[in-house]
């Protein structure tokens, strides 16, 4: 009873523990010996567990093994390569401690000057001081050395040393002098002789040549005129070989017995009704071009005579109605001709060479009115449509700029320089206050006249390269020509949206840049492609009309005649210009 007393009585009523304490009368307390249900464990193999583990605390590292399962102390990580076996480290250093190839290299706590002063000092005098010593005053070698030249280094020689030197050098060079005097003239110009080389001490290729050399030799000259002509022939006559412009007239006369020019339209030139058909034979072949044709264009608002660049860099120009020969060729580039272009009245015609200038051509006399050239090669040129604004010339160029002059002066008015590839296309529209131009870089991009800032940018990422474009005859859509093998309608309003309801498709003309074009009454879209075959679509279905076989090899262009409504050029890289009915 006195042991569950103590027991009860072990907190006071403050709930500290109480001091149990025995009285003389309580029997003496019995330890009882404590029991548990939980199973025993052999705690043995526990023990080993976190002997070992103090144990590796205090091991280094292995540095063949690529697995630590511990964290590492710093000691244990900088700690020396036990053991010969390892490859790289037989010296014992540390990996991480390395850092040049024989081990771990300390920096010098010697500044570079003070060192070469000692280097120097002790291959000169014999001695220098002492880098180990605590003290400065140490020196190490010939210690008479050091007391004859009173411990100076070869960097602070006493001034009259100095002074001392500078008279022995004046007496040697008067001696000198001296001797010169008396020298045979043979041996001082003979090199393999002493006097020569105590004369000419100094190296005598030092300083400056006494007479340069300021001709060229004959066997000089001719390398240099091989070399010359060599780099010119590479170019391809961009500078070696100049091109004179000239042409040649082949018809019978330039006027008729009244007085009219050759490329006066006829009289009774007009269209005979608004509708059109598509054609269906071949009426005539325009063959004369040596190489492919790139680009072909009917006479303005007449059709009576078709103008055509060929790859063989000349410009020809041929009769339609009458003889259908080839009135008058126009030969001024020394590369492919690129891109032609009418302008309104028809008296004038621009070229673009891979010869990277543009001419500006009368097409009447076949002179040269005008030359342009940025060093780059053009791509398209244009005219500005205006009748106010025929002296105005825009030209793609292949360094990503469209570039505009002004061909009175002569003069760049202006460039547009947003694309990020080469500008192929430039189509005017909206009443030629803006232009539309498409580029390598697959997109779309709509400049106002005059200002070289972007309006619209079109660019999505199905788009392809668009490397012709037409604009219909009301003005109100664009046809562009995509290297996707189809041809895309964006409407030319403020917008200029994609007309996702019309979509050409059929031909194939992914890699070739062939021209697409519309009928005079919009009623049909045409289009050249790669087999040489030329497409006819209708307008409003987008069904495919009809396919002529046209050329062997790629048919690049094709223009609908202004005036008779089912009359259709097509000329092709085989060299010929056909003409279907």
């Amino acid at each position: 009873m006195d042991l569950l007393q103590s027991y009860t009585d072990q907190n006071d009523d403050d709930g500290s523990p109480k001091q149990l304490t025995s009285s003389p009368e309580a029997s003496p307390p019995r330890l009882l010996p404590s029991k548990t249900s939980a199973p025993k464990v052999d705690d043995t193999m526990l023990a080993l567990t976190v002997a070992n583990a103090n144990r590796t605390l205090s091991k280094p590292i292995d540095p063949t093994q690529h697995l630590v399962a511990f964290n590492p102390t710093y000691d244990q990580l900088w700690a020396p390569i036990l053991g010969p076996s390892h490859p790289y480290a037989k010296d014992g250093i540390a990996q991480g401690m390395r850092n040049h190839k024989l081990g771990f290299v300390e920096d010098a706590s010697i500044e570079p000057f003070v060192f070469d002063e000692q280097y120097n000092t002790f291959h000169k005098y014999g001695y220098a001081a002492d880098p180990s010593a605590s003290a400065g005053n140490n020196f190490i070698g010939d210690m008479e050395a050091l007391q004859k030249n009173d411990a100076i280094s070869v960097y602070n020689i006493p001034q009259h040393e100095q002074k001392k030197r500078k008279i022995e050098k004046k007496k040697e060079m008067s001696e000198s002098e001296d001797v010169e005097m008396d020298l045979n003239p043979a041996e001082v110009d003979n090199p393999a002789s002493d006097v020569w080389l105590m004369k000419n001490r100094k190296s005598p290729w030092s300083g400056k040549k006494e007479g340069l050399q300021t001709e060229l030799t004959e066997e000089q000259k001719k390398y240099a005129e091989e070399y010359a002509k060599k780099k010119g022939e590479e170019k391809g006559g961009e500078k070696g070989e100049v091109t004179a412009d000239k042409s040649t007239f082949h018809g019978k006369e330039e006027r008729d017995y009244q007085g009219r020019s050759w490329i006066a339209p006829p009289k009774d030139a007009k269209a005979t009704n608004d509708h059109c058909y598509i054609p269906k034979r071949l009426v005539h072949t325009w063959s004369g071009h040596t190489k492919g044709v790139s680009a072909i264009r009917f006479f303005p608002k007449h059709g009576h005579l078709i103008l055509s660049a060929g790859m063989d860099t000349k410009v020809k120009i041929w009769d339609v109605f009458n003889s259908g020969k080839c009135m008058r060729t126009y030969m001024g580039h020394s590369q492919a001709v690129r891109d032609i272009s009418f302008c309104n009245d028809g008296s004038k015609f621009l070229t673009a060479g891979y010869d990277k200038k543009i001419k500006y051509w009368d097409t009447e006399t076949g002179q040269v009115i005008s030359t342009f050239s940025t060093g780059k090669i053009p791509y398209v040129v244009k005219l500005n449509p205006d009748d106010d604004k025929q002296n105005i010339l825009l030209a793609g160029m292949s360094d990503k700029k469209i570039v505009q002059w002004d061909m009175n002066t002569g003069q760049i008015t202006q460039e547009y320089d947003q694309h990020l590839g080469a500008v192929n296309t430039i189509t005017f529209v909206d009443n030629n206050r803006r232009f539309v131009t498409s580029s390598d870089d697959k997109s779309l991009r709509v400049w106002e006249y005059g200002i070289p800032v972007v309006i619209k940018y079109i660019s999505e990422p199905h788009m392809h390269s668009m490397p012709s474009i037409s604009v219909h005859p009301n003005t109100n859509w664009l046809a562009a020509q995509s290297l996707d093998n189809q041809i895309l309608i964006y409407s030319t309003r403020e917008r200029f949206q994609l007309n996702k309801k019309k979509r050409f498709a059929g031909h194939i003309v992914a890699g070739y840049a062939c021209q697409v074009n519309f009928s005079p009454d919009g009623r049909f879209v045409m289009s050249g492609d790669g087999e040489g075959k030329c497409w006819f679509w209708d307008w409003k279905t987008c069904k495919v009309f009809r396919t002529l076989k046209c050329h062997e090899g790629v048919c690049i262009g094709c223009e609908w005649h202004p005036l008779e409504q089912s009359k259709v050029a097509t000329c092709g890289w085989d060299g010929l210009i056909k003409y279907w009915d």
